[in-house]
């Protein structure tokens, strides 16, 4: 895996390709049957929280922080059933909207990669049919 300078945020190409990647992002997730209930009908305030959060997760500027104080992601997300399987989904609407949006493979693995420690951390519902 290359070695980054500077942050990711720059190495991918700051704020319009981050913009691109939301935009990829959302639809994939609102289509998705996992996922698709858990957001609201008008996904605009949550692409905008979303631009913002991985501006700043990326190391861009701290966007998030500054309308909304510490991300505190996991809290911000308790309210919903989020389960490995959805965490898995998720993942993968960003993995095909990464891919969509032209990313550089090695890029691309490591921003999922990056992504993938939050993802698994708001996990806080154990799926159906699974053990506790």
């Amino acid at each position: 895996m290359q070695h980054l300078h500077g942050s990711l945020y720059e190495a991918i190409g700051g704020a319009p390709v981050i913009r691109r990647i939301v935009e990829a992002f959302y639809p994939k997730v609102q289509a998705h049957p996992l996922l698709g209930p858990l957001f609201p009908e008008d996904i605009r305030p949550v692409m905008e929280k979303q631009f913002m959060f991985l501006s700043q997760f990326l190391g861009g500027p701290q966007l998030y922080s500054e309308v909304y104080g510490h991300p505190m992601m996991r809290a911000r997300h308790l309210p919903f059933p989020i389960t490995r399987e959805r965490a898995d989904a998720w993942l993968d609407c960003m993995r095909r909207a990464v891919a969509e949006v032209g990313l550089e493979p090695e890029l691309a693995a490591l921003l999922l990669e990056r992504l993938s420690g939050p993802a698994y951390h708001f996990v806080n519902t154990v799926d159906e049919g699974e053990a506790e």
